[in-house]
């Protein structure tokens, strides 16, 4: 179990959720940020301080943000980043990379 950053965090991608971490589980991509599900500690810190409430533990997301589970899961593996477990991040673990469903989302336009 973990937690999972969802559809919110897609081109905002705030930062204080990385700051509060104290495992460095969130990772950045290009256009939002990723929990590594094996190196999460549930500890609910990035949770408590995501300012478009884009963290969502596992068990309790919605049925309309459950493939943000897969997301962050494939983002690691070797169709999308090759990352595996870095163990934590560091500076030469970001990327431009995305998962192909974030890489291909359309946000919804605001209305003016």
């Amino acid at each position: 179990m973990a937690y999972v950053i969802t559809e919110p965090c897609i081109d905002v991608k705030d930062g204080d959720c990385t700051a509060a971490c104290p495992v460095d589980c969130i990772y950045e991509g290009g256009r939002t940020y990723y929990i590594h599900p094996d190196e999460c500690i549930n500890c609910g810190l990035c949770l408590s301080i995501c300012p478009v409430d884009a963290i969502v533990w596992d068990q309790e997301i919605s049925e309309t943000q459950r493939h943000f589970i897969t997301v962050n899961k494939e983002f690691f593996g070797p169709d999308v980043t090759g990352m595996g477990s870095p163990g934590g991040w560091s500076k030469e673990c970001s990327t431009v990379l995305d998962h192909p469903f974030v890489a291909g989302f359309e946000k919804a336009a605001t209305a003016a």
